[in-house]
């Protein structure tokens, strides 16, 4: 986390820690304790310890929460077993799943100084430190779907084969438990998705929300730091991974992180085309079928989209970690609407 981008508060009232039960079982004084004011999901915390050292707490929001999210056990699992390959993550030290201590489970790593990036299109860079941002992007989203999961102690992280398929019907039965209103794109999305499925590319391990703005790059050079926000990741599909991390190039700047429309040869930013042929090379494929290609689009397009609507249940439930949250939960639709008209070109085409 980097204050220059994300900026920390004081604790809200909601997410209040009792510090003391918290120095009990750290086993040392703590000096400060603020909230970061970014994160829509989990509610994410700056601890300063006595001597000085700086750390990041993560931790389940209180409440009623939707089965299986804000899984901070999982998160814990894949980075301390990440760390250990050399992988960019933040150095794990504690998981605690015992409630009684701070009312949630929750998880301590280590504070990494250094960028958070918000707007793909990187204002105030030149072309040539753009380029160098975003492939350094593609460098580590290859190298995450090419670490050996079983060697670094992951084959039980998830059931490899049938992602997609799985990740259907979990967002379709995740989006009806958080319905707010009807949004015809989505039912129409959850009809269609799961007859269409194009076969399997492998089995490795994925982010979920592989995206600039969860990652912290050096201060100064183009290097990521460390990867945030594990909450999503699983074993599963690697393109359809590094489809939604191409999402951007599908949507319009303003919606949800988007990039599509905009000079992106003048700006230095790769192309989707040149893009996609790099991740395939490092990753040693030959390349992607566009069918397939245009698929996975539609599938997180749908995906983010039932993420969203999560997000703006949590707005009316209360337990909303953001303030942004309800400027998030509004884009479910657009979204949903983009999932659909992907599909419909792809039914013009086979037509």
């Amino acid at each position: 986390m980097f204050e220059q981008f994300i900026g920390t508060k004081p604790v809200d009232e909601r997410h209040r820690i009792d510090v003391a039960a918290l120095e009990k079982y750290l086993n040392f004084g703590i000096l400060d304790l603020e909230q970061f004011k970014g994160g829509q999901s989990n509610p994410t915390y700056r601890l300063t310890a006595a001597d000085g050292r700086r750390y990041v707490l993560r931790r389940k929001p209180p409440g009623k929460l939707l089965p299986s999210a804000h899984a901070v056990e999982r998160e814990y699992r894949v980075i301390r077993a990440l760390h250990a390959t050399g992988f960019p993550v933040a150095r794990p030290h504690v998981l605690c799943e015992d409630e009684s201590v701070i009312g949630t489970a929750f998880y301590v790593m280590d504070f990494v100084q250094g960028r958070v990036l918000w707007d793909q299109s990187l204002p105030g860079m030149s072309p040539s430190e753009r380029a160098a941002i975003w492939d350094e992007l593609n460098r580590v989203i290859s190298r995450l779907h090419t670490v050996d999961y079983q060697a670094a102690g992951l084959q039980s992280f998830g059931k490899p084969g049938s992602y997609i398929e799985r990740q259907v019907a979990r967002w379709s039965k995740q989006y009806r438990a958080s319905e707010t209103e009807r949004i015809e794109a989505m039912d129409q999305l959850i009809a269609w998705l799961p007859q269409n499925i194009p076969p399997e590319t492998g089995t490795t391990v994925v982010h979920g929300d592989f995206r600039l703005d969860n990652m912290i790059y050096h201060p100064t050079e183009p290097r990521i730091l460390a990867v945030l926000d594990w909450e999503l990741s699983t074993l599963g599909d690697p393109l359809a991974d590094f489809a939604y991390h191409c999402m951007s190039w599908h949507i319009p700047p303003g919606q949800f992180r988007g990039i599509a429309g905009l000079e992106l040869a003048s700006l230095g930013i790769p192309s989707e085309e040149v893009y996609v042929a790099r991740y395939c090379e490092r990753t040693g494929r030959t390349s992607i079928d566009p069918a397939h290609w245009d698929f996975y689009m539609a599938y997180n397009l749908f995906r983010i989209a039932a993420i969203l609507q999560g997000i703006r249940k949590r707005v009316v439930d209360g337990t909303a970690a953001s303030a942004h949250a309800l400027d998030a939960g509004s884009r479910a639709r657009p979204m949903a609407e983009l999932g659909w008209d992907q599909v419909k070109r792809i039914l013009r085409r086979a037509a």
